[in-house]
């Protein structure tokens, strides 16, 4: 069993990732990214050191083959966004809510492939998890099924920093947000609104 500095379900193509990472630089740490020319990207970065472990799956509270969805590569810079590479989903409408006056996305620019989606106690078994000291997570609006289906009572998990932003729906919180903020107080976390868009959850050390 090993324990991890950092977990990123989410990676996209580690870009926004440098200063995170540096700061776990010298303990094991997971990248999980789906989308394919992101997973090169990754896999080019940081396959050679053998503290680093890249997963191709992505992480839901099911274990199943299912389409997934992302923006063509061809399309990124015809779309003028890089952050596009960090929109897939298995929601495809989820991708085309994203349209605007400057983000003219048409179903053209999505590719469709069918990946296999894996629980999040599945992910922990496969790389041999014994303990996380940060989890992050940004899966465009999956982040409520994977937070709530992890053992906490099984795993320990210092800080988790999520995106809260599509909790509820494209660019919608709600219910659900609130249903999870709960859930990680009964288990000891206190929340931290870091931004407009992302949460801190920071276990609490007793004694």
């Amino acid at each position: 069993m090993r324990d991890f500095g950092l977990v990123v379900i989410g990676a996209h193509t580690g870009q926004y990732l440098k200063e995170t990472i540096s700061n776990y630089s010298d303990k094991n740490i997971l990248l999980v990214e789906p989308v394919p020319y992101n997973y090169e990207v990754l896999e080019k970065e940081y396959a050679n050191n053998e503290n680093f472990f890249i997963c191709k799956n992505a992480v839901l509270d099911i274990s199943h083959k299912q389409n997934f969805f992302y923006v063509k590569k061809d399309s990124i810079k015809k779309l003028g966004k890089h952050w596009a590479t960090g929109i897939g989903s298995f929601d495809k409408n989820h991708i085309l809510s994203h349209k605007g006056k400057r983000f003219n996305i048409e179903h053209e620019d999505i590719q469709e492939i069918e990946i296999d989606f894996i629980k999040f106690d599945e992910l922990v078994k496969k790389y041999s998890i014994k303990s996380i000291d940060k989890l992050q997570l940004d899966v465009e609006g999956a982040e409520y099924k994977i937070l709530n289906s992890i053992d906490f009572h099984k795993l320990s998990i210092n800080e988790i920093f999520f995106e809260s932003k599509h909790f509820d729906g494209t660019f919608f919180e709600g219910n659900k947000l609130k249903e999870t903020k709960i859930m990680l107080e009964a288990n000891g976390y206190i929340l931290e609104k870091v931004d407009s868009e992302n949460i801190l959850a920071r276990k609490i050390i007793s004694g």
